[in-house]
């Protein structure tokens, strides 16, 4: 029997269904700041042409499926302004990877107490197996 004090397995499962949630959310924003910052260098400093160099090493039906230089650049930001914000969007991610260290820390504390938790009474097991943690 569970004790007051001892979480109930169904609590412990959804913290970490809620926990695991967060870490693919927080990791979705990581991506996307990750991708500004890499299109605001990318503007800043493209590269060169693709193709001039290797050209004639190539086959012409690859030669000529190269994407052009305005075509490339249509894709990059047309503004200088995302590189004032370089700084921040540093600081944004370098926020962001600390708050994602924590929920994975977070995940790997609330796997430990569901995983000792059951490991005092396996019984609880096949309580939980087929309940839904959705609602209620």
């Amino acid at each position: 029997m569970t004790t007051p004090v001892e979480p109930r397995v169904r609590d412990l499962r959804l913290d970490r269904t809620a926990l695991r949630e967060e870490q693919a959310r927080v990791g979705w924003w990581r991506r996307l700041v990750r991708a500004r910052l890499d299109l605001a260098v990318a503007s800043a400093a493209r590269p060169r042409n693709l193709g001039e160099d290797v050209a004639f090493q190539l086959p012409l039906d690859v030669s000529l499926a190269v994407p052009g230089p305005r075509e490339l650049c249509d894709v990059l930001p047309s503004s200088s302004n995302d590189l004032e914000h370089l700084d921040a969007l540093r600081k944004l991610d370098a926020r962001l990877e600390h708050y994602e260290q924590g929920v994975s820390d977070a995940l790997c504390r609330a796997t430990d107490r569901l995983i000792a938790r059951l490991a005092v009474d396996p019984a609880l097991t096949s309580d939980w197996i087929g309940e839904p943690l959705g609602g209620g």
